[in-house]
């Protein structure tokens, strides 16, 4: 199953969170089957999202979709602090 790694720097957290939650439906029609958000211990202006798509087309084409639509417009990411990280994941 092919996961979406997404990493960045927030700058506050239940604002970053309400704006993630809007995005609940857009995630299931993308195939989205689980998500895990992770905050470091020593860091909680970071967050690591792991989105699992069924498919590595899917999770190309949602990641896509954050670079365009997203990520673009402050107004749909309110406190993101820097340019995310990402990478899709598979096991070997």
């Amino acid at each position: 199953m092919p996961t979406l790694r997404i990493e960045h720097p927030i700058t506050d957290y239940p604002t970053w969170r309400r704006a993630f939650d809007s995005f609940a439906e857009t995630r299931e029609q993308a195939g989205v089957q689980q998500h895990r958000i992770l905050c470091p211990v020593d860091d909680q202006q970071y967050v690591t999202v792991d989105l699992d798509f069924p498919s590595i087309p899917a999770a190309e084409q949602f990641l896509a979709f954050l670079q365009t639509d997203v990520w673009s417009d402050p107004g749909r990411s309110p406190a993101l602090a820097g340019a995310p990280t990402t990478r899709i994941l598979t096991t070997p």
